[in-house]
């Protein structure tokens, strides 16, 4: 089931070769700055250009010095001639590791921006299918007023857009690159070089840095990432919910074969979504990591670069397993509109109490008495098997100001839903944004 939402794309950007190979363009970068400089001959960066890293030859150069830098460049030296000795000019681990950490997150946020994309979409879609499908609102768990389900996918729809915002601004924040030595003072490798880099490498020059890039961009990364998991951790809370055999309005996809269950044979379980809350808590966890990251000793310790080996993939591909994940649940949610239909009814009638409060004051009652008098009709509902049309009716108080003709029309469903149109306007999701769509027309 795993590997059916996995995303090979994802883990070849945290590879360890796409690591080396960014290293390599990165130290490849400088060599060619350098060359424009004049202080590298260009015949030599052609050849350098050439260079590749034996992964298994780093591996037996690392045994020995225990530094993955030193035994990356020893393994890359090793496929060149004397010009060797212009790799990593004046330049510190972090240099290349950091810049280049840089571009693997920006390749991360690329598909990670599709991914949401792809979900707005699926959302957007089901949203416009069920503009009108008509189900209970519920606070606290309790019956509300009439809405749609529609309505509820739309306000996903509009928090995936500003997750999406929030992800471009923390791929801005973290598209930076620093070429600027061991302290950040650029006394061996000036800031023309840096400038050069970047250009190459499609990065923005860090404005200042010290021996690392600061690792409060990398926390605005992954708090991102965590904010995404946490919204799809709601989506998922609300199928769960809405699947509780009680509801039984929705249910994520269940196909030929599966089990939901090793002892019942009965069981159709959210586990789709069940897995996504779990892995919104840990990236919630990785989000404090992250934060606790950007406190580091003076210039530079490493104490965030064990951490780091671990979050920032583990977030990346878990955010974008979540998404795969997600996008198929709402491609294949069952929804049962008599289901929705049925629960709205539920509740004999209750849920036109503040309409027919707000009649009564129209009718000049105050606000209390008003409230007084339905709430107390609806008490009688709550813990009777009347509904409240029929009490209402029956009670003097509220006949003498509400007489049925005027009391029977405020119990309509319709009345809740005249402004569904304009609020899926406001989003922009209208039947001529989604061509080539199937929507269905006005209710009735």
């Amino acid at each position: 089931m795993i590997e059916r939402y996995s995303r090979p794309a994802m883990k070849r950007v945290w590879s360890d070769q796409n690591k080396f190979d960014k290293w390599l363009e990165v130290e490849i970068a400088v060599c060619d700055a350098w060359s424009e400089l004049g202080t590298i001959p260009r015949e030599s960066v052609s050849k350098i250009k050439l260079a590749r890293c034996n992964s298994r030859r780093m591996e037996e150069l690392l045994k020995e010095t225990r530094h993955d830098m030193t035994a990356f460049l020893g393994a890359v030296s090793e496929s060149l001639g004397e010009e060797s000795r212009f790799l990593h000019l004046g330049l510190t681990s972090s240099d290349v590791m950091d810049t280049a950490l840089s571009l693997q997150m920006v390749e991360a946020a690329e598909l990670l921006d599709r991914d949401i994309e792809e979900l707005i979409s699926a959302l957007a879609h089901r949203a416009m299918e069920h503009k009108y499908t008509v189900m209970i609102g519920r606070t606290h768990g309790v019956h509300a007023e009439p809405i749609t389900f529609g309505l509820k996918l739309a306000v996903w729809v509009e928090e995936m857009r500003r997750n999406r915002l929030r992800l471009a601004e923390a791929r801005k924040a973290i598209a930076v690159g620093k070429i600027s030595g061991v302290v950040g003072t650029y006394a061996t490798v000036p800031p023309e070089i840096e400038q050069r880099v970047c250009r190459k490498l499609k990065l923005q020059p860090a404005p200042v840095s010290s021996q690392v890039l600061q690792r409060d961009r990398h926390a605005q990364f992954v708090t991102a990432l965590a904010i995404i998991a946490s919204s799809l951790e709601k989506f998922a809370t609300e199928v769960r919910g809405l699947q509780r055999t009680e509801t039984r309005e929705v249910e994520e996809p269940f196909n030929a074969g599966q089990t939901g269950s090793s002892a019942m044979p009965h069981k159709r379980n959210p586990e789709l979504c069940e897995r996504i809350c779990g892995l919104a808590r840990l990236l919630r966890g990785y989000a404090v990591t992250a934060m606790e990251n950007i406190a580091l000793w003076h210039e530079r310790d490493i104490s965030h670069s064990s951490a780091e080996r671990v979050i920032l993939p583990d977030s990346c591909l878990a955010v974008d397993y979540c998404l795969a994940i997600f996008t198929s649940v709402i491609q294949g949610l069952q929804v049962y509109p008599k289901k929705m239909k049925q629960d709205v009814g539920l509740t004999r009638g209750l849920i036109f109490s503040q309409r027919v409060m707000l009649a009564l004051i129209e009718k000049g009652l105050s606000r209390q008495n008003a409230y007084e008098l339905v709430q107390r009709n609806a008490m009688r509902s709550w813990k009777g098997n009347k509904n409240l049309l029929s009490l209402l009716k029956a009670d003097p108080e509220v006949a003498a100001v509400l007489p049925p003709a005027e009391l029977e029309p405020l119990f309509d469903y319709d009345y809740y839903l005249r402004y569904v149109d304009e609020i899926f306007a406001r989003l922009g999701l209208t039947e001529v944004q989604w061509k080539g769509g199937s929507w269905p027309g006005p209710r009735g």
